[in-house]
């Protein structure tokens, strides 16, 4: 059999077969404590699910229109352009199954074989196999840790910017350091997306996953909105991760070429669950709310056991379900210098599962610190403090 050649040009999401280790592991009697998938084990707000149900029962179980049901993509054209101050309309709007499709059909609408893209890197792996499975040639650009955040080299993002560079993948409220742009930043991403010509992908899936502050966009920036193609997705704010279900927003005439992709991929989303959507976006939020509650007080237990530990030092970042702890003081002190080393060990040793810097793509050049990323998603209070409280033993013993 011979398979396509594009294949081997296709990435992974690393998380699952960290996940997939975990649960071998668990299957031989071990506990796990999963820190490793960006998962959440809380429930879906009951309004949205009763809505989902009456839509079922209302027979919304057939096709419905490539793009989306229209009065979501009307309440959603509001809901984004007022939390970014823009201006949008349904017909900037298609509807998708999940997140991740937003990706993909971005490459595909934008892309020529041989385009460059700058992505983030660590960043979600999906960006770089989809830029190379399409063809494109993906270019990294990396972050500094900062006294309080993770800030983007502009320096490097600026210096990679070539002749054949085409789009940006930017990813504020970041997958997986928890970083998110200053103002400074993202006046600086603008004024290279002008000056270069290019066109963005912004991927914001965790913008209203904060737990202070207000969330920023490039795309309220003056001439953004034109360039810009944002990812939205569902599964966060509500705890909908496997009801797949999100949306790109962005220029009409990119989001025409968009819902022609639909057509050929999926035909269209899943109907019911659109109406659940349109629930949770306009119905009670006193269960959404709670979510985020939930989500700080895990983030506020792990980053205080975190940084009690000799060789660790983790920042506390405002936004997503993410942590980017440096470990390089820990593995030193273990005598684990490998990555995979040090994850398996810890594993076997505590049970304490995570990905590490290898999950979110190849070091960069000059890269002399270690990190893990720690999601606390998934995980009971007490369940983290049990976990990282052997974590701890096992570093300082």
């Amino acid at each position: 059999m011979k398979i396509a050649k594009r294949v081997d040009r296709l990435g992974t999401e690393t998380a699952f077969a960290v996940s997939a280790k975990a649960a071998a592991f668990a299957a031989r009697g071990n506990k796990v404590y999963p820190f490793h998938l960006g998962d959440l084990n809380l429930k879906t707000p009951a309004n949205v699910l009763e809505a989902g149900i009456k839509a079922m029962r209302d027979g919304h179980t057939n096709y419905c229109p490539n793009a989306g049901v229209p009065r979501l993509r009307e309440i959603l054209a509001d809901d984004i352009g007022t939390s970014r101050a823009v201006q949008y309309s349904m017909e900037n709007v298609a509807i998708q199954p999940g997140g991740k499709p937003t990706i993909s059909k971005f490459f595909l609408t934008m892309m020529n074989p041989g385009d460059e893209v700058l992505y983030p890197n660590p960043g979600y792996p999906i960006y770089e196999s989809q830029i190379e499975f399409h063809g494109g040639k993906a270019v990294p650009y990396g972050y500094i840790e900062g006294k309080d955040k993770f800030d983007i080299d502009t320096d490097m993002l600026a210096d990679r910017i070539t002749p054949r560079t085409k789009l940006l993948v930017l990813n504020d409220l970041q997958n997986p350091t928890g970083a998110e742009c200053s103002s400074k930043e993202l006046e600086t991403i603008a004024e290279l997306v002008l000056k270069h010509d290019l066109y963005v992908l912004c991927d914001e899936a965790y913008f209203d996953i904060r737990y202070g502050g207000q969330s920023k966009s490039l795309v309220s920036l003056p001439g953004m909105r034109e360039r810009c193609v944002i990812l939205y997705t569902f599964s966060k704010k509500f705890a909908m991760t496997g009801w797949r279900l999100g949306a790109t927003v962005g220029p009409k005439e990119i989001i025409d070429v968009i819902i022609k992709l639909n057509v050929n991929e999926e035909s269209c989303s899943n109907h019911f669950v659109q109406y659940a959507a349109i629930e949770g976006l306009t119905g009670d939020q006193t269960e959404a709310k709670q979510i985020l509650t939930t989500l700080k007080e895990r983030r506020d237990t792990t980053v205080d056991i975190l940084n009690t530990i000799e060789g660790v030092h983790c920042l506390r970042p405002n936004a997503t379900f993410y942590l980017w702890p440096n470990v390089t003081g820990a593995m030193k002190k273990t005598g684990l210098a490998d990555y995979d080393d040090f994850r398996k060990t810890v594993l076997q040793e505590t049970g304490v599962s995570f990905c590490t810097r290898l999950h979110f793509g190849r070091p960069l050049e000059g890269e002399d610190n270690f990190y893990i990323r720690l999601a606390y998603s998934g995980i009971e209070p007490a369940e983290i403090k049990e976990g990282l409280g052997k974590f701890k033993e096992f570093i300082e013993s």
